[in-house]
């Protein structure tokens, strides 16, 4: 009986010491991202995870931080080059503040469709821009999807640029969407997403401009009246690795989380192309009162913005701006 105890216990330890081999094992990739886990960003951070996990057989478990759970956009990119966080999906309105080239896709008016800008990303622009963030402690594995950004505002409708006089509108940090808001004449007010829905409920800002994909999941008709359908913006988002992280995977493992992030993007996509197509009917829904700007008076926006693109080729290159708009 004494020495069934003693093998008992040995047998014990044995497990024990085997399940903790097996929970060292396992890498934590701590992912954060603006939005929450039922949005697009949530749906390919799933879809990431999903792959990775089974590709290598467990060995990486990913702990979302979604809602801003890590804080705002540039923290969690600043964690990534630090190398506290792994991994994050983000818009990328705040990544020209790390990359510059990645200012050009926020150019107003330059995209002409969803197919158009997938196939510029997709091509050989949008994959020197990605190469360019081994120089700022990142590894860009991919470009999300956002869809093209509307205007919700609390003051009117928006039919004219000249609607838009004096209004507050919440920008990202991002100098590009500065300079074609102030041409229009608004007042645009830089600010960090977490800060976004106090402020609209408190009145320090009008309106804000997003993509469908975010006004619909974050339900900002329970703060916003007005919807314009302005397509001024295609707003992509990046799929970023912390550099110290990446450099410490094995050839496989980087081919896991690559394979991961290309799935991640066209879940991602696809969750654009359903919003776009129902998003409109949901808010109208839920009781704002939305317009569509017809080409005219689109056109009528894109003269205001003009001024701007002189500034834009001086940032960007007109060779660089001329190559997406001649992309078939």
């Amino acid at each position: 009986m004494f020495f069934n105890k003693i093998r008992q216990t040995a047998l014990m330890a044995v497990v024990a010491t085997i399940s903790a081999g097996v929970a060292s094992a396992e890498t934590e990739v701590k992912i954060g991202y603006a939005l929450a886990p039922d949005s697009h960003y949530g749906v390919a951070a799933e879809k990431w995870q999903e792959v990775v996990e089974a590709k290598t057989d467990g060995k990486f478990k990913f702990r979302h931080f979604p809602s801003s759970g890590l804080g705002g956009e540039r923290e969690v990119v600043e964690g990534l080059q630090l190398g506290t966080v792994e991994a994050t999906i983000v818009s990328t309105g705040t990544l020209s503040n790390f990359v510059p080239a990645t200012g050009v896709t926020d150019i107003p008016f330059l995209f002409r469709s969803l197919e158009h800008a997938r196939n510029v990303l997709d091509g050989p622009v949008g994959q020197e821009i990605l190469a360019d963030f081994d120089g700022a402690g990142l590894v860009a594995v991919a470009w999300g999807e956002q869809g093209f950004r509307h205007i919700t505002n609390n003051r009117n409708p928006i039919e004219t640029p000249e609607d838009l006089a004096g209004m507050k509108l919440r920008t990202m940090e991002n100098p590009v969407h500065l300079s074609a808001f102030n041409a229009l004449g608004a007042a645009p007010t830089p600010m960090a997403w977490p800060e976004v829905i106090g402020a609209l409920q408190q009145g320090t800002i009008d309106g804000q401009e997003n993509p469908l994909s975010v006004i619909v999941s974050v339900k900002l008709n329970e703060v916003q009246k007005y919807l314009t359908l302005s397509g001024h913006v295609y707003s992509p988002a990046m799929l970023l690795i912390s550099k110290p992280f990446w450099d410490g995977l094995s050839d496989e493992e980087k081919a896991a989380f690559e394979e991961g992030a290309t799935e991640a993007v066209v879940a991602m996509r696809g969750f654009v192309d359903d919003v776009e197509q129902s998003g409109v009917e949901t808010l109208k829904e839920r009781g704002m009162e939305v317009n569509e700007l017809s080409e005219e008076q689109k056109a009528a926006f894109r003269a205001s913005v003009e001024s701007a693109y002189e500034g834009y080729y001086e940032t960007y290159g007109k060779d660089l701006i001329d190559r997406i708009s001649a992309t078939e």
